[in-house]
């Protein structure tokens, strides 16, 4: 049985992780066997794992910490190829595949347009995080960007030709998105189906933007009753519990907090909006296309543009936008595109289509016994 390494660091409760974890299900249906080399192992992403997955917890904080241990694993197991998720550990992976001397084959998964995330830092912070792209970058096999706007960034950024780099998209549509889609929602505003329920999902950090889909929603409250449910934790709730006081509309604006299933939410809401500043590739988005869920978005760097398909599936508006962003809310009410429209939509995002064109890049192929084909929506 083929033996493939995947290296990430587990530093948040996101897409990436998530992401991430949908591969290894998806390599592991294919036959073969797979280390999950783990820094922050203790993440709550990580609950049962298939069978053929082995978790290897690196015992490490930080992908800066992981090189020796990595080096170790990589001279005792030898595995045929490896995937690495984050820039950093990107980075380590190079080093410690230098110091093994073993010819493990690098793949490494960028999932943020670098540019603009590092938009309102410093010439030296920018730099810190870009010169050493440039230098290790090289080394790597095969970069894979999860959108056509990272992967022009990463071109802009590093230098790197253009035929070491690919587009793959998120492996975002999977067996179970459906199943916990259809699990209940304890929440009066899921039950009460008379007034609109709008929901978005993230962080509650900068790059997401909720103040301005507060007040957006506060445009949308204006012109007709609706509610607004957004799910994630982070340091700005405070802020945004503030601002919906301000406008008037903090009764119909919830903050649940993180939730393991923002499907079961998702799949139950009558809009989805996502007002980020800047993104990789949007998994929440593509999520609630793949449930059928009417959405809007910003036209941020990168991603909404292309899984919108230019506007075709659902309004785009300027980053910051707060009325044009009200407004689409407004329309996308009054006349959604039906379910099965949206759902075409995000056809390349399924974890089988995702999976095959990773093991693509590691070189590899599916192994005997391949039970992939199972049960997608």
């Amino acid at each position: 049985m083929t033996r493939l390494a995947v290296f990430i660091s587990f530093s948040g409760e996101g897409g990436v992780e998530r992401m991430v974890l949908n591969l290894v299900e998806g390599f592991a249906a294919r036959g073969f066997a797979v280390d999950l080399l783990a820094i922050r192992a203790d993440s709550a992403h990580l609950g049962s794992l298939p069978e053929g997955v082995r978790l290897i917890d690196l015992g490490v904080r930080h992908s800066g910490l992981a090189v020796f241990p990595l080096m170790r694993y990589l001279r005792t197991h030898r595995p045929a190829a490896m995937l690495v998720a984050k820039d950093r550990a990107i980075r380590a992976a190079v080093l410690a595949r230098a110091l093994a001397r073993v010819p493990v084959r690098i793949v490494g998964r960028l999932g943020t347009n670098l540019s603009a995330a590092l938009e309102d830092r410093a010439g030296l912070s920018r730099w810190l995080r870009v010169a050493p792209m440039r230098w290790f970058y090289p080394a790597v096999d095969r970069v894979v960007c999860v959108s056509q706007g990272v992967l022009d960034d990463t071109v802009r950024l590093t230098g790197l030709p253009r035929e070491q780099l690919q587009v793959v998209r998120n492996p975002v549509v999977t067996p179970r998105l459906s199943a916990m889609a259809a699990e209940a929602v304890d929440h009066p505003w899921v039950a009460d189906r008379s007034v609109p329920l709008v929901l978005a999902a993230g962080r509650l950090t900068e790059q997401k933007d909720f103040p301005t889909l507060v007040r957006a929603f506060a445009v949308l409250r204006r012109a007709q009753p609706a509610r607004l449910v957004i799910l994630g934790d982070g340091r700005q709730r405070k802020k945004l519990e503030a601002l919906a006081a301000e406008l008037g509309v903090a009764d119909d604006i919830a903050l649940p907090g993180f939730t393991p299933n923002p499907y079961a939410w998702m799949a139950k809401a009558n809009l989805f909006v996502l007002s980020s500043a800047w993104e990789g590739s949007p998994n929440v988005l593509t999520e609630a296309l793949a449930l059928g869920v009417p959405s809007v978005a910003t036209d941020c760097p990168s991603g909404p543009r292309e899984v919108l398909a230019g506007g075709r599936f659902g309004a785009l508006v300027p980053v910051g936008d707060a009325a044009g962003l009200g407004q689409a809310m407004i329309d996308t009410l009054a006349a959604p595109l039906p379910a099965e429209v949206l759902k075409s939509a995000v056809a390349e995002y399924s974890r089988e289509a995702s999976a095959s064109a990773y093991l693509a890049a590691l070189g590899l192929h599916a192994e005997a016994g391949d039970n992939s084909g199972r049960g997608e929506i």
